[in-house]
C-alpha cells in the first residue's frame, strides 16, 4: 500500500488532471454530484453524494445518431462519442457495486452497448472507503464492504491524516505510479485498514428472491402502491436504475437526431404501447416490477441484487417507501 497525505490531495488531482478529466465528489449548495474537477471546487468527502456518478457512464440525455433524407435516400451518421481518459474519484462501495451491476446490463449476455463501452473502456475508477455510514445506508446489509470494492481500480482507504492507496488493475497502477513518479506517494508498510462504523440498519436480504418467487400475486403490492406516488424520484436518483427512451427531435421536414434519455418505470407512458395498450396500467402494477426488478429478477439473471444499499431512495422519497421496509414485509408475508 502507498499513501498520500490529504494536504497534497489537490496536487494529486492536478496531476491526474493533465492526462485524464477527473470527476469528483462536490458540494453545490443542499446538493453533491459528480462534475468534473477544477481549481476551487469544494470536494465532498465526507459523505456520499445526493447524485450517484451514473450520469457520467450512462448519461440523462445522450445523441445517438442524426438522420438525413434526400427523396427516398437516407442517411444516417453515428455521433460522436469521444469520451477520453477519464478518473472518477471518491467512488464508494454502494456505487461501485452500481457500476458493476450496469456493466451487466450494458456489456453481458452477447451484447455490448457501444455507447456505454467507450466511456467504460477510458475509465479509471478511485473508490474511497468509508468509515461513517449516513443514516440511510444499509450497503453492509446487501453484501457489501464499506471500506472497499474489489472491482475498484484504486481503491483509498481514509487513514486520518493520510490516504492509504492500492492499486487493483493495470489501469490503477498506471494511476498511482504517475503519482508516485511526481513524489507524492510514500510507502504504507504496517499501515493497517480503518474500521467502519455502525450501521442504523442491519438485516441479511437471505430468502428474499425465493420468497419472491412465490409472491406475484401478494396483496403487499395494492398496499404498497397505496402509499407511493410513482414520482419517479427513487428511479432517477438511483445508482443501478437504467430505463431509458429514444425520442427523435427533428430540425428540419428532411433531418433529425435521436435520442436516449432517462426514463422510469414508474411512469405510466413508460409501457405504454403504439397501440394504446398498457401491461403495467396501474401503481400497483408499476410498484411490484420495481421491486421485483431490484430483488428478484436481476438476481435471478445476474446472480446479485440490484440494489446497493446507497440509502438515496429512503433519502427523498416524499412518503417514506424505504426498500429496507418492503424486504421486511416480504420476508414476513405468510404465503
Amino acid at each position: 500500500m502507498k499513501t498520500l497525505r490529504k494536504c497534497q490531495l489537490d496536487k494529486a488531482l492536478d496531476t491526474i488532471s493533465q492526462n485524464a478529466v477527473v470527476y469528483a465528489p462536490v458540494k453545490k449548495g443542499e446538493m453533491s454530484c459528480f462534475v468534473r474537477y477544477q481549481d476551487g471546487v469544494e470536494l465532498e468527502l465526507e459523505e456520499n453524494t445526493l447524485f450517484s456518478p451514473k450520469g457520467i457512464l450512462f448519461p440523462a440525455a445522450e445523441k445517438m445518431y442524426s438522420y438525413e433524407t434526400t427523396g427516398l435516400d437516407m442517411e444516417i451518421k453515428k455521433s460522436d462519442r469521444e469520451f477520453g481518459l477519464s478518473v472518477l474519484f471518491g467512488v464508494r462501495s454502494c456505487d461501485v457495486q452500481a457500476i458493476v451491476c450496469l456493466d451487466d446490463v450494458f456489456l453481458s449476455k452477447g451484447f455490448a452497448d457501444e455507447y456505454y463501452l467507450t466511456r467504460r473502456q477510458e475509465t479509471t475508477i478511485v473508490a474511497l472507503g468509508c468509515t461513517n455510514p449516513g443514516v440511510n445506508c444499509f450497503c453492509q446489509s446487501m453484501g457489501l464492504n464499506p471500506l472497499e470494492h474489489e472491482m475498484a481500480d484504486v481503491q483509498l482507504f481514509d487513514l486520518g491524516d493520510i490516504y492509504g492507496l492500492r492499486a487493483r488493475t493495470e489501469k490503477g497502477e498506471i494511476l498511482v505510479k504517475a503519482l508516485d513518479e511526481v513524489g507524492l506517494l510514500a510507502a504504507g508498510e504496517g499501515v493497517s485498514n480503518p474500521e467502519v462504523g455502525e450501521f442504523f440498519y442491519n438485516f441479511s436480504p437471505e430468502g428474499v428472491v425465493e420468497k419472491l418467487q412465490m409472491m406475484f400475486e401478494s396483496p403487499l403490492w395494492n398496499e404498497l402502491a397505496q402509499k407511493c406516488l410513482n414520482c419517479g424520484v427513487c428511479t432517477f436518483l438511483c445508482p443501478t436504475c437504467h430505463c431509458f427512451d429514444i425520442s427523435g427531435k427533428k430540425q428540419t421536414a428532411h433531418c433529425g437526431h435521436k435520442l436516449r434519455c432517462w426514463d422510469s418505470c414508474m411512469f405510466s407512458e413508460y409501457t405504454l404501447m403504439a397501440g394504446g395498450h398498457n401491461p403495467r396500467p396501474t401503481k400497483m402494477e408499476r410498484v411490484r416490477q420495481r421491486f421485483m426488478h431490484k430483488l428478484r429478477y436481476f438476481p435471478e439473471r445476474y446472480g446479485k441484487f440490484l440494489c446497493t444499499g446507497c440509502g438515496r431512495c429512503m433519502a427523498k422519497c416524499p412518503v417514506n417507501l424505504e426498500i429496507t421496509q418492503v424486504i421486511r414485509q416480504v420476508k414476513e408475508a405468510v404465503i
